[in-house]
């Protein structure tokens, strides 16, 4: 499997909802660092996955609606707005946010992230 098919399985839908899957893609020593509305994180992999757990607690549906894939060798770039359900409104589809990424993997798994998302 490619990079780009790699990260493409990574934003289908709800796969952000279920730690155990998204573990699977992550690489041991993953990094991602976000540049967010609220700041700056570096998350490792424990972070990347207690927040895969909080959105599972939150919300019932994630939608990453990919606008953009760029891949060269080992380094995918993607720009994507990510729409979630949640328990309280499951009928009604909210935006999250806008986000542009940079991924870089090492042995078929997210190995460094560098992340912007915008509200």
């Amino acid at each position: 499997m490619s990079a780009k098919e790699i990260v493409q399985k990574f934003y289908q839908s709800d796969v952000l909802l279920e730690p155990d899957t998204v573990k699977e893609f992550l690489h041991p020593e993953v990094i991602l660092e976000w540049h967010s509305t609220r700041g700056f994180l570096k998350l490792k992999k424990t972070d990347i996955l207690a927040l895969s757990s909080e959105f599972g607690k939150a919300y019932v549906r994630s939608k990453s609606r990919i606008t953009h894939i760029i891949a060269e060798d080992n380094l995918v770039s993607v720009r994507y707005s990510h729409y979630v359900k949640t328990i309280e409104n499951p009928r009604e589809e909210m935006l999250l946010a806008h986000f542009m990424v940079i991924w870089e993997l090492k042995g078929n798994k997210l190995y460094r992230g560098y992340q912007m998302s915008q509200l």
